[in-house]
């Protein structure tokens, strides 16, 4: 019998970053495309997701790399930032810089996260161990071989072991025998020593690890001393980005043109920008491509005489890390050589022998090698080049310069940063055995796009790695952009063998579709959970979200759940996180989607980016006419804000030639109601709202088309007895409850009845009961029209109002309709300050936003500051356009009251007189007849 083989299994030595990454995408990936296998986690740390990078809990140490650059996906750059908002920093931004401590714990909170969502396709195991040795195994797997004498024997070997340590190769012989020299600073306990007494400290190196620790080890009446060869500490960010450029076209087939096109890109940035970090930036995606263009010498060229420079200029710290290092150096607490280390004295003038010699006086620290008994009872230590040293008192150590300085200090800690050579005993089993070489120029190891080369060139094994073992063949590797890119590819690699032979066994099915027939490529549950979300869409009710949801919960891999996700959160305001959800869609997309959902998902993503999105969706509408959810998107009602500057007529066409394909279905029959009010059709537009309803009585659209037919024909007492007995009943369940509510107020508004008004606002449109955008449009723009008609009495609440709306929604809102109403609320609550910062957004945002906006926030100021004559010019010029701005005509309505009321106050009655005849022409509406016969003669 031929033993039933295991599950494939995929080992990872390191936890740390760069292995958390790898088994964020595997396991997210796996869960995508529904396929199985075991992950085994091998590291000794006790958290996963910090190594010795994200360990360190001190508050200054800080990410040298923006939030808005540090997000674990290369296809989801704000994830982090996200996740720095929902975890306690609600208003941290893209170009903050967080903690190294707080991206270990997002790390290690992702990869949790995705471990929880693969439950049931992947199995993981962690174990607390060190891998020891890795060798093949006879069916061309390999075994990892564990510190504690344990086995693991997988399909495919990754090896996240993170940078090389330093050699200390530096460090004369003294110095390494000493008990004051800390070698591996981060090693926990190592820095106890120095902590504990108030001696001056001299860090060898002056790059991040050496700004961290200057930071770390400061105190008043200490001198942190700081040398490294050239004496450049690394250069500080921008406190404000100036923007980018692109790279150069041709920078060259050698150093010497590299070195000149680089220094004329960055001379072009200086005198375009005023700053070199755009140009030097513009580089980052071309490294690693400039670098295989070099030839071995080349490459050893710019390591010697471009490498410190590039380091301190390519990675650099955070701002304010950079002013306090500068507040130390002014104080004099922080001083900087350059120069080398050429000798060393233990306790000189105290009468103690020189660290060099034979009978140098130490004393165990950390991480040094414990007493052992020596000649005649004496303890001896070995120091770290291996001569016995005996102990005794240690004293201050006098460090020589090559410059002729002398620095005196109590600890001497190396902060050099990583090494050329992999050293680790799982390395030194690789390179004995001939599975593994050193890579370019000695640096790491030799791969083939992260495969491990053996020492005949061939990538026998399946051993892979990423970061920075790859630095002698990519350079530029360590830090998480690059990363992540390669954990992604990573990913795609290993799971390519088990992915190709599943979808070719897998039998051809039939799948399922959704209410109009359109195939879904999914399984039923997941089919039937999205059918229902596209349902409550169709009619306008609540917790579409919730069932779209569940549907990728049931299938992770279900492109079109993640879409309409993505689309509801964006359009509607539900709950979700939108980058997340597109990010999903268009990964899912990638995998498993036909040409209908990946053109949905293009159509999603364009919205969301604001990238052409309305033309994308009408050739979408063009290919499939019969997709409910893109036409649902696409015709301005109330679901969604439809396309921008659709005229009627066109919006008419688009619902007329796809409603065939529905087959009567009350669905384009609701919008085709609409459509037909807007044109002022209203007895056409009520038969068919009338027709829509019979068939499906919950049809939110055809119940907006009828509230709109009622108001517009000035019919308010049948509109709101019609509207109030709906709201109470089939309405309880429609995701813009509000807005209905909305407008039964207006038909009580029309009819002057000012105590129904407030007790409306205050039962059905209050916040608490109305919040976000939905009480921004409606909420906040009928407080305004209430006042303006004099029908609201006191104090107008519109300060709580947007104290319900996120205050980016309101002074950077998308799109100029959710604008507009900003403006309305701001003018309300006479927050002129914000009214100026909406303008200035409004300046540099979209078309319609600087030519309708801008000038609306101008007149509104002018009403608030009452230059009622100059507010009343600028809205009476804006009525002819304002159809561009989007939204109903009842909703645009509160840009002419506003002129109506401005124009009162200003005392110009004769062109309030016009423009309420011109108001009562339109329809019966008692308020304007009380506002026309208050008007003085």
């Amino acid at each position: 019998m031929i033993p039933a083989r295991t599950r494939h299994t995929v080992a990872i030595v390191g936890a740390g970053a760069a292995g958390t990454l790898t088994a964020i995408q595997l396991c997210e990936t796996a869960t995508r495309r529904r396929t199985p296998f075991d992950l085994v986690l091998v590291d000794p740390a006790p958290e996963v997701g910090r190594g010795t990078a994200y360990a360190t809990p001190d508050p200054r140490h800080r990410l040298n790399v923006p939030a808005g650059g540090m997000s674990c996906y290369p296809d989801e750059p704000g994830h982090f930032t996200r996740w720095l908002c929902r975890h306690g920093e609600p208003t941290v931004t893209g170009a903050d810089f967080a903690t190294r401590y707080r991206f270990g714990a997002y790390l290690a909170d992702t990869l949790g996260q995705a471990i929880v969502r693969a439950q049931g396709v992947v199995g993981v195991r962690r174990l607390r161990v060190r891998a020891e040795s890795c060798t093949g195994a006879p069916d061309g797997r390999v075994e990892l071989h564990l510190a504690d004498g344990g086995r693991v024997t997988a399909d495919s070997a990754v090896l996240a072991t993170g940078p090389a340590g330093s050699t200390g190769d530096w460090a004369p012989p003294a110095l390494r025998a000493s008990a004051r020299f800390v070698a591996a600073p981060w090693v926990p306990g190592a820095l106890d020593g120095p902590r504990a007494d108030g001696a001056d400290v001299l860090l060898v190196g002056t790059g991040l690890t050496a700004v961290d620790l200057a930071l770390t080890l400061d105190r008043p009446g200490r001198t942190v001393h700081a040398v490294s060869r050239n004496g450049l500490l690394p250069q500080p960010h921008a406190l404000t980005p100036a923007g980018t450029m692109p790279a150069p076209e041709d920078l060259g087939s050698s150093l010497a043109e590299l070195r000149r096109a680089v220094y004329r890109h960055i001379s072009r940035a200086v005198r375009t920008h005023g700053d070199w970090r755009p140009a030097l930036d513009s580089l980052r995606p071309h490294t690693a491509k400039l670098w295989h263009s070099l030839t071995p010498d080349e490459r050893a060229q710019f390591l010697k005489e471009e490498g410190a420079r590039w380091n301190t200029h390519r990675h650099r710290m955070a701002p304010a890390t950079a002013e306090s290092l500068t507040r130390r150096r002014t104080a004099r607490r922080l001083r900087v050589y350059a120069g080398r280390i050429v000798g060393v004295n233990v306790g000189e003038g105290e009468g103690v022998v020189s660290a060099g010699g034979e009978g140098a006086a130490v004393r165990s620290g950390p991480g040094r090698v414990p007493a052992r008994p020596g000649p005649a009872g004496v303890p001896v230590r070995s120091g770290q080049d291996g001569v016995p040293v005996r102990s005794g008192q240690d004293g201050i150590l006098t460090v020589s310069l090559s410059d002729g300085r002398r620095i005196r200090a109590g600890w001497v800690i190396d902060c050099t940063g990583p090494g050329s050579r992999l050293d680790a005993p799982l390395w030194r089993s690789l390179f004995d055995s001939g599975a593994a070489v050193p890579g370019p120029l000695g640096m790491g190891v030799a791969t083939g796009d992260g495969r491990l080369l053996d020492a005949r060139g061939r990538a026998e094994r399946p051993l892979f790695t990423l970061g920075a073992p790859r630095r002698g063949e990519l350079w530029e590797t360590t830090a998480i952009p690059e990363i992540r890119v390669q954990a992604a590819a990573l990913a795609e690699e290993l799971l390519a063998p088990l992915t190709r032979p599943a979808r070719a066994a897998r039998r051809p099915r039939r799948r399922p579709v959704d209410a109009h027939g359109l195939a879904l490529s999914t399984h039923a549950e997941a089919a039937a959970a999205y059918r229902t979300g596209l349902d409550r869409v169709l009619k306008v009710r609540a917790a579409a979200e919730d069932s779209f949801e569940r549907a990728v919960t049931l299938d992770p891999g279900f492109a079109l759940g993640h879409a309409a996700l993505a689309l509801v959160g964006h359009e509607c305001g539900a709950d979700v996180d939108v980058p997340r959800a597109l990010a999903d869609a268009q990964r899912s997309a990638h995998e498993r989607a036909d040409e209908r959902e990946r053109s949905f998902v293009d159509v999603v993503t364009r919205r969301i980016h604001g990238d052409d999105g309305d033309g994308a969706l009408l050739r979408h509408l063009e290919a499939h006419p019969a997709d409910a959810l893109a036409l649902a998107t696409a015709v301005p009602t109330i679901a969604f804000s439809g396309i921008n500057d659709l005229d009627d007529a066109y919006a008419l066409r688009l619902v007329e030639r796809t409603s065939p394909v529905y087959d009567g279905h009350w669905f384009p029959t609701s919008l085709l109601a609409f459509l037909r009010q807007e044109e002022g059709r209203y007895g056409e537009a009520g038969e068919l709202a009338h027709r829509a309803l019979a068939a499906e009585p919950a049809s939110g659209h055809a119940v907006h088309a009828l509230a709109h037919v009622h108001y517009e024909s000035g019919a308010h007492k049948t509109g709101r007895d019609w509207l109030d007995g709906w709201v109470s009943g089939q309405g309880r369940g429609a995701v813009h409850r509000a807005h209905f509510s909305w407008h039964v107020a207006l038909h009580e508004l029309a009819l002057d009845d000012t105590a129904a008004v407030r007790k409306r606002w205050f039962a059905q449109l209050a916040p608490g009961r109305v919040t976000g955008v939905r009480a921004l449009v409606d909420s906040g723009s009928l407080l305004w029209r209430a006042r303006l008609s004099g029908s609201w009495r006191g104090r107008v609440p519109a300060a709580d109002v947007l104290g319900t709306v996120a205050q980016e929604v309101v002074e950077r809102p998308a799109t100029a309709f959710t604008a507009l109403h900003a403006a309305v609320a701001l003018a309300a609550a006479g927050d002129l300050a914000a009214l100026r910062r909406l303008r200035d957004h409004a300046a540099g945002a979209d078309a319609v936003q600087r030519e309708i906006i801008v000038p609306l926030c101008e007149a509104f100021a002018a009403l608030v500051e009452e230059c009622f004559h100059d507010a009343a010019r600028g809205l009476d010029a804006l009525l002819p356009d304002l159809r561009r701005v989007g939204g109903s005509a009842a909703q645009r309505e509160v840009v002419e009251e506003t002129l109506l009321y401005a124009l009162v106050a200003g005392g110009r009655c004769d062109a309030a007189r016009r423009l309420l005849d011109a108001r009562l022409d339109r329809q019966q509406a008692p308020r304007d007849r009380r506002m026309l016969a208050g008007l003085p003669a």
